[in-house]
């Protein structure tokens, strides 16, 4: 008597017609949400608008290091990897003639309210070098364009925080928290809160509230530039209760601890 290795021809019938029972009962494909913890990992990329010159800004693995550094400061903080960021500080023939580079989502934020952040900020591989071309606070920032909402004609603007000096040199920052550290302002002064008045955290949101403005995002970003020459990396930018992980294949999202 020879062996059999498959299925007799009936039972192969019988189950293929299960499955496809099944199939139909089974939910397809999740949608790609636009709550913030569902930031979908094709949506980042380099903002081509709000890019000048050729600066780089790819998720890729590590850095790592550099030599003699341990613990913390000598690995990304989140997973692998993070995003490298480089740029010039006189590349091009415009005035002033340096770089710049956005790398954000241009799509799942869109209609959030602004007032709503309580929580933001990143980790950042900060070096010697950086410092040297721009000085200790010589460092990427977090960028929201907005609708800032004070006024019916004016529909746009930037909402910039700029970071302290990093507490670490040549490896990676703790978090960075832009709700205690740094300053921020609005590039088109829609409030007190503009290039030359710098505002907390706390100070840019009642700069909103005490003209009953309610301002909304269009988009989010981290980026460099166009001021001094930086090559660095970011990672575990945070936004309220989620961490976006930039890691080499994608952007991964991770539940705030």
């Amino acid at each position: 008597m020879k062996a059999r290795f498959g299925v007799r021809r009936g039972t192969a019938l019988v189950a293929a017609l299960l499955v496809a029972v099944i199939a139909l009962f089974l939910p397809g494909p999740a949608a790609a949400r636009t709550d913030d913890n569902g930031a979908h990992s094709d949506h980042w990329g380099v903002i081509a608008r709000n890019t000048i010159g050729s600066p780089v800004a790819e998720l890729r693995n590590g850095p790592y290091g550099p030599f003699g550094t341990t613990g913390a400061a000598a690995r990304p903080p989140y997973g692998r990897g993070s995003l490298g960021i480089e740029v010039a500080d006189r590349s091009t023939s415009l005035t002033p003639p340096s770089e710049k580079v956005d790398f954000g989502n241009e799509v799942d934020f869109f209609g959030k309210q602004v007032l709503g952040l309580r929580r933001v900020g990143f980790h950042v591989f900060q070096t010697g070098e950086n410092v040297g071309y721009g000085g200790p606070t010589n460092m990427p920032n977090i960028r929201f364009e907005i609708d800032p909402n004070v006024t019916s004609g004016d529909d746009y603007a930037t909402l910039v925080w700029v970071p302290n000096a990093s507490p670490v040199t040549n490896g990676w920052s703790p978090f960075l928290d832009a709700t205690r550290t740094g300053y921020w302002y609005l590039t088109d002064g829609e409030t007190r809160c503009d290039r030359a008045a710098r505002c907390t955290f706390s100070q840019l949101k009642t700069s909103f509230t005490s003209v009953n403005a309610k301002p909304t995002v269009y988009t989010v970003a981290v980026g460099k530039g166009p001021d001094f020459l930086w090559i660095g990396a970011i990672d575990g930018l945070r936004l309220n209760d989620y961490v976006y992980d930039f890691e080499r294949d994608g952007v991964k999202v991770l539940r705030a601890k």
